[in-house]
């Protein structure tokens, strides 16, 4: 429940805080005073959208807060702790702030928040209602939300499982769609892919072997080159022609040292390292002679790879930088090929999936069109029940849940649906077409709301339908502005008790300029406008009794000190006064 607004530099509203409680507020005020700033500054804490022209002109921003108390509010208390914010004694803070120049923050418990953040927090607390939701409620979208709130959640579970499939459903088709349209760009796909693998099937390259093979031209390529090259190390290591080598001249070196090793231990040591370097000596010189022997001239293996060097680089310049990327396209270009070569089979199993879907479709818009059916019953005789406390004693509003039929299509696709052997307009929102209908009068044809519903009778529509769904208890926090307008007489008088009574199960805020409707509140706030002949500004107060009856005379008569107008404004206060002791919880008026 909401406890408290606190509003600064908003409209002409300069600072104030409106103290709310359980029961029915209703707040009043001249014309131009600033009433409906109340619900500007509500709008903002439920995350609406940010006008910078309601910051109050020579200020740099404006701010609204709001304490909610959680009490049995487990579900908001949970989004507050996962959005950051804090719940202190079982309370929590929402704020927002909205600067001149259009920037907009947003609070939650003390955590700065995103605005969406703010407004999915904070949105399943308030329902607002504005005379703009009399002219939503004309429209079939508003009065299908309104039957399927009212059916619960059985109604709900169904519409929810029923819009799930329906996504699943868009998809499929919008894939088989794109299958079917893309058979010949397929087909032109799978040509290309086998001529590409039949080239590399052809060659049939080995991993790596394009390097191999680069090694190998290289080495016959420059044959002759090498074997010199060879046989000069061969013969500087050990000469076959007695000539000076290596191995003769580290032996000499070894046998110097080798004969002073009695005097001189460190003679002895280089002798052993040069032993071992003739070793060494020894077997490269067998090396060399074994590489300089393999070396031959052979053209007929140099052309051999430089033909296959050919073949795998005509590979390269079109599936790859080397012969393993040439490989590892052909493998993914061979299952790519499999799913091309298969679309018969995509398309048949996707034709199979669209069928399934659109059967249970079928059975889920049945069982989803009963529900709203049996709804639309009890809706309907609970609307013209209270419209009866209205004023409008034989007014009767039915409900009508219709289909729109449409001829079978050769092919099933689109918005259409077969629901018990009928086809029928489909959305995501099911295949029915939700209408209220009033009959303002016994005899009367019950019409569309639209199509003959005066102001004062939508108005009445509207409240008796929310007063309808508050026993959903769905929402904890209703207001109204001036949804009232184009009432008066005894039917005013009828919405007062009548928001009373949703004031008994709800905490209930109205913007009225009717005193037969303030008369019923529990607690009378008034927008009070001062100017210092430049600048205008506005403040909440919270009126008691004798204060109360001063404001409606006012409304009645214009002015507040008219006898007459006072002793009607405490006739009213007297006949209201059972409905109001009624509320539970009541605070006290003031």
């Amino acid at each position: 429940m909401l406890e408290e607004l606190r509003i600064s530099q908003l409209g002409v509203i300069d600072s104030s805080t409106l103290e709310l409680g359980p029961g029915l507020t209703v707040i009043t005020g001249e014309t131009g005073a600033g009433k409906t700033m109340v619900v500007t500054a509500l709008g903002l804490l439920l995350g609406g959208r940010a006008d910078s022209g309601a910051v109050r002109t020579g200020a740099r921003q404006a701010r609204v807060e709001g304490l909610v108390a959680t009490g049995s509010l487990a579900g908001f208390r949970q989004a507050v702790e996962d959005s950051g914010g804090e719940v202190e004694d079982d309370h929590v803070v929402l704020a927002r702030n909205v600067a001149a120049q259009g920037r907009s923050r947003a609070w939650v418990g003390g955590a700065s928040v995103p605005v969406t953040t703010l407004g999915e927090i904070a949105e399943p607390l308030v329902a607002v209602h504005g005379q703009s939701d009399q002219h939503r409620l004309l429209k079939s979208g508003a009065q299908r939300a309104s039957l399927d709130r009212f059916g619960g959640e059985p109604l709900a579970a169904t519409a929810t499982a029923y819009a799930e499939l329906w996504a699943e459903l868009a998809a499929t088709e919008r894939t088989l769609a794109e299958v079917v349209g893309s058979a010949r760009e397929r087909a032109r796909e799978a040509d290309q892919l086998r001529f590409g693998l039949g080239e590399v099937e052809a060659v049939d390259p080995r991993p790596g072997e394009d390097a191999e093979l680069a090694a190998e031209e290289t080495r016959l390529g420059f044959a002759d080159t090498l074997r010199v090259a060879a046989e000069t190390a061969r013969e500087a290591l050990s000469s076959e022609e007695g000539g000076p080598d290596a191995l003769a001249t580290t032996s000499a070196a070894r046998q110097a040292l080798d004969g002073v090793r009695e005097h001189d231990a460190t003679a002895g040591e280089l002798a052993d390292r040069l032993a071992e370097l003739n070793h060494l000596l020894v077997d490269v010189a067998g090396d060399v002679a074994s590489y300089a022997s393999s070396l031959e001239t052979d053209p007929a293996r140099l052309a051999a790879v430089s033909e296959r060097r050919a073949a795998l680089t005509a590979l390269t310049r079109k599936y790859g930088e080397t012969i393993d990327e040439v490989l590892s396209w052909a493998e993914d270009g061979s299952k790519r090929l499999l799913d091309l070569e298969d679309t018969g089979g995509r398309i048949s199993e996707l034709e199979q999936r669209r069928d399934r879907i659109r059967g249970e479709l079928g059975a889920l818009a049945s069982t989803l069109s009963a529900q709203r059916t049996e709804a639309a019953t009890r809706l309907g005789a609970a609307v013209s029940d209270e419209l009866a406390l209205l004023a409008m004693p034989h007014a009767t509003v039915t409900i009508a849940v219709t289909q729109h039929e449409t001829p079978r299509p050769e092919t099933p696709a689109g918005p259409q649906l077969e629901v018990d052997s009928r086809w029928v307009r489909a959305s995501s929102h099911g295949v029915d077409e939700v209408e209220f209908l009033l009959a303002a009068n016994t005899g009367a044809e019950a019409r569309a709301l639209h199509k003959g519903a005066s102001g004062g009778e939508l108005s009445r529509v509207m409240l008796a339908l929310e007063v309808s769904l508050a026993e959903t208890g769905s929402v904890p926090t209703f207001v109204f502005d001036e949804v009232d307008a184009g009432v008066g007489g005894k039917a005013a008088i009828e919405v007062g008790r009548r928001l009373a009574a949703l004031a008994r199960s709800s905490q209930v805020l109205v913007v009225t300029h009717l005193p037969q409707v303030a008369a019923y509140a529990d607690r009378h706030v008034v927008v009070h406008k001062s100017s210092d002949g430049s600048v205008t500004t506005s403040g909440l107060v919270t009126l008691d009794e004798t204060e109360r009856e001063r404001e409606l005379s006012r409304m009645l008569a214009g002015v507040e000190d008219s006898d007459s107008a006072r002793a009607h404004a405490r006739e009213l206060l007297e006949a209201a006064a059972p409905e109001r002791a009624c509320l539970p919880g009541r605070r006290g008026r003031g």
